[in-house]
C-alpha cells in the first residue's frame, strides 16, 4: 500500500475526535475563547442538550475579517505571541478548537471589532459555504448546529439529550465559578437555566452556583507556601453530599479534574467524613507557570505538577487549618421534614366525647393523717434551685438543663435550644485529644492486668502485624499470637476500660479498607478515629449536670467538634424563632 497525505477536512475530523468528544466539549472551548477575548458578559443558548444547537455570544474584543478566516485554520491562535508554550496564561492556546468543531457541524462565526462592521463565515462540516456582512453588537457570536450529523459513528454514541444537557451545565458552572467578574447566562430550550451577574465575590459566586446555604455552612481558605497560593471555599464536614459532584478545582483559573487534587481533598476530610459522603469545596490554586504543565491533553482538563507532593500537602494542610478554625461549627439549619414532625396533637385526658356519657364522679375524702406518710402528687410547680444557674450568654452551646433518653443533652443557649448527641460529641473530643497526643509524642498506654487474646482470621492478623509499630505510636501494644490470633498487652489510656475485642476487630476491618497511597499520618488518623469510637461516652449512660456542662465547654474549644468522626452533626440548635413557629407564635 502506498502512503498518501490525508485531505484537510479528514485531518480536522480526526483532530475533532480528541478535542470535541461531546456537545459539552465544544461548549467549553467556545466559552473559554469568549473569556480569553476579554468578555464581561457571555450568553449561551443550547437545544437538545447541545446536539442540535450551541450558540455562544460575548462582548469581547471581536475579530477582523482576515482573522476570522485564519481562526478556522488548524493551529492558528492569537494566544501564543511566542514559542513559550510553558508560559501560557490563557485558557485556550492550541489553535485546534474552532476548525475541529467546524469540521463536524454546521458552523457559523460572526464577529465585529468596535468601530468596524461585522462579518460572517459559514462552514458546513469543514467546507466553506459562504461569508458576508453581519449585523451584531461588538463582540463575537458562534453558532454550532447539528453536531456530528455527518459522522454517524460518533453521533450514535452520544448520551441522551438530558445527560448531554447536564454535562453542558456543569461546564458552564465551572467556568463561571472561575471568573466571578463575568456575567453568565445559559438558556436551554427557551428556558433560563443559569444566570449570574458579574462583579461578584468568589464566595457569593460559588454559593450561587452550588447551594445558597453554603455561605452559612463553609469556611474561607487563604493559604500560601513556597510561591503557591491556595484560596477558595470549603463546606463544613456536616454540609456534605452523597456524590462528589460538588467539588470544583481550579489551577491558575483553569477548571481541572485531577486525581491528585481529588485525593488531597479526600485526605483532608478523612477523619471528619464517612467514606460514602463527600464535601462541598471550590479550591483555587495559583501556581507559577513553570511549575505546572497544562498541555497534557487536548481537552486541557488534566494538569501535571512539577512538585506534586508539595501541592498535595498544601491542599491537605490548608483545608485542615481552615476546618480547625471552624471550631465547633456545624450545619445547623433543621430540615423542614424534622420541624414538620413537631406538630401539636390533641392529648387524650379521658374527657367524654359528645356521644359518650361522663363517668360518675367519685368523691373522695382527704385523710389529713395520710398526707404525713405519703407525699401528695406533683403539682407542676418549679422547685427553687439551691444555686443560681449560670448565665447562658457566656457560652455558645449554652448551659445543660437535662438529658433525654440517656443519649441527648438538652442545653439552653442565649439564642435557642441546643441538643447534643453525647456519644458523637465525646467521640470527636477523644479523637482530637489522641491526635494532639500523637503529635506531641505522648500517647500513654494502659497495660492490661491480663493480656487478652483476640481471635481473627489469618489475613486480618497479617494486616495488624504489619502495622504494629504504627499502632504502638497510638498506645496500642499488640503481638502476634499464632496464625489466627493477636495478643493485646496494652490499650491507649485515653480510652479507659472498653471492649478490647471489638476494638481490634474494627481496626482489622479499617486497615483492610485503606488506600495504600495514604501517608503515615493519614493512616494514623484513620486508626485513631476507630479507637476514639470505642473509647467515648456511650448512648444510654446517665450523665450528671456537671459532666454535661464539662462536655459542652470542651466542645466549644475543640476543633471539628461540630461533627463526629463520621461527618454527622454532634449538635443541633432550634432557634427561638423556630420554637415560636412550633407554637404558632409566628
Amino acid at each position: 500500500m502506498s502512503i498518501r497525505r490525508l485531505p484537510e477536512h479528514l485531518v480536522n475530523r480526526i483532530a475533532a475526535g480528541e478535542v470535541v468528544e461531546r456537545p459539552s466539549s465544544a461548549l467549553k472551548e467556545l466559552v473559554e475563547n469568549a473569556i480569553d477575548a476579554g468578555a464581561t458578559r457571555i450568553t449561551i443558548r443550547i437545544e437538545s442538550g447541545g446536539i442540535d444547537l450551541i450558540e455562544v455570544s460575548d462582548d469581547g474584543c471581536g475579530m477582523e475579517r482576515d482573522e476570522m478566516a485564519l481562526a478556522l485554520e488548524r493551529h492558528a491562535t492569537s494566544k501564543l505571541p511566542d514559542d513559550a508554550i510553558e508560559a501560557v496564561s490563557t485558557l485556550g492556546f492550541r489553535g485546534e478548537a474552532l476548525p475541529s468543531i467546524a469540521s463536524v457541524s454546521r458552523f457559523t462565526l460572526e464577529s465585529r471589532v468596535r468601530g468596524a462592521d461585522g462579518w460572517s463565515r459559514i462552514v458546513d462540516n469543514g467546507r466553506l459555504e459562504g461569508e458576508g456582512p453581519a449585523a451584531l453588537p461588538p463582540g463575537t457570536r458562534i453558532k454550532v448546529e447539528q453536531l456530528f450529523e455527518k459522522v454517524p459513528a460518533r453521533r450514535k454514541f452520544l448520551k441522551s439529550a438530558r445527560s448531554e444537557y447536564a454535562a453542558c451545565v456543569d461546564v458552564v458552572k465551572r467556568l463561571a465559578m472561575a471568573r466571578p467578574d463575568i456575567a453568565f447566562s445559559l438558556e436551554h430550550e427557551g428556558r433560563k437555566a443559569l444566570s449570574v451577574q458579574g462583579d461578584q465575590s468568589r464566595p457569593d459566586r460559588v454559593a450561587a452556583l452550588t447551594d445558597r446555604a453554603l455561605i452559612d455552612n463553609s469556611v474561607g481558605i487563604d493559604f500560601e507556601r513556597e510561591g503557591v497560593r491556595l484560596g477558595g471555599v470549603a463546606g463544613l464536614p456536616t454540609f456534605n453530599r452523597g456524590v462528589a459532584d460538588h467539588q470544583y478545582l481550579f489551577v491558575n483559573g483553569r477548571p481541572v479534574k485531577d486525581r491528585l487534587l481529588v485525593g488531597a481533598v479526600r485526605g483532608a476530610y478523612a477523619d471528619v467524613l464517612a467514606r460514602d459522603r463527600h464535601p462541598v469545596v471550590a479550591l483555587f490554586l495559583e501556581v507559577p507557570a513553570d511549575a505546572v504543565d497544562v498541555n497534557v491533553h487536548p481537552a486541557k482538563t488534566e494538569v501535571r505538577f512539577r512538585d506534586s507532593a508539595l501541592i498535595r500537602g498544601m491542599i491537605v494542610s490548608g483545608l485542615r487549618r481552615a476546618l480547625d478554625e471552624a471550631g465547633h461549627r456545624s450545619a445547623q439549619r433543621p430540615s423542614l421534614g424534622a420541624l414538620g414532625k413537631w406538630q401539636s396533637e390533641p392529648l387524650d385526658f379521658g374527657m367524654p366525647t359528645p356521644h359518650q356519657p361522663a363517668a360518675p364522679v367519685q368523691h373522695q375524702v382527704w385523710d389529713r393523717r395520710a398526707s404525713f406518710i405519703t407525699p401528695p402528687a406533683p403539682m407542676g410547680r418549679a422547685e427553687p434551685a439551691w444555686t443560681p444557674p449560670p448565665e447562658t450568654i457566656s457560652y455558645p452551646l449554652g448551659v445543660a438543663r437535662g438529658q433525654v433518653a440517656k443519649t441527648y443533652i438538652v442545653a439552653e443557649a442565649e439564642d435557642g435550644l441546643v441538643i447534643v448527641d453525647q456519644h458523637a460529641a465525646h467521640e470527636r473530643l477523644v479523637l482530637e485529644r489522641m491526635k494532639r497526643a500523637v503529635e506531641g509524642g505522648t500517647v500513654k498506654s494502659q497495660a492490661l492486668l491480663l493480656p487478652e487474646v483476640v481471635e481473627l482470621d489469618e489475613s486480618a492478623c497479617d494486616r495488624l502485624e504489619a502495622r504494629i509499630v504504627e499502632l504502638a505510636e497510638l498506645g496500642l501494644e499488640l503481638e502476634r499470637f499464632g496464625p489466627a490470633a493477636m495478643l493485646v498487652r496494652a490499650t491507649p489510656a485515653l480510652l479507659g476500660a472498653g471492649d478490647t475485642r471489638g476494638l481490634i476487630t474494627d481496626l482489622a476491618d479499617e486497615l483492610a479498607a485503606y488506600d495504600e497511597a495514604l501517608s503515615l499520618k493519614e493512616r494514623l488518623d484513620h486508626v485513631a478515629a476507630t479507637m476514639a469510637c470505642h473509647g467515648s461516652v456511650r448512648a444510654g449512660r446517665v450523665l450528671s449536670v456537671a459532666e454535661m456542662n464539662a462536655l459542652l465547654r470542651e466542645m466549644e474549644v475543640t476543633p471539628h467538634s461540630g461533627q463526629c468522626n463520621h461527618g454527622r452533626p454532634t449538635w443541633v440548635k432550634l432557634a427561638h424563632g423556630d420554637i415560636e413557629k412550633l407554637f404558632g407564635r409566628k
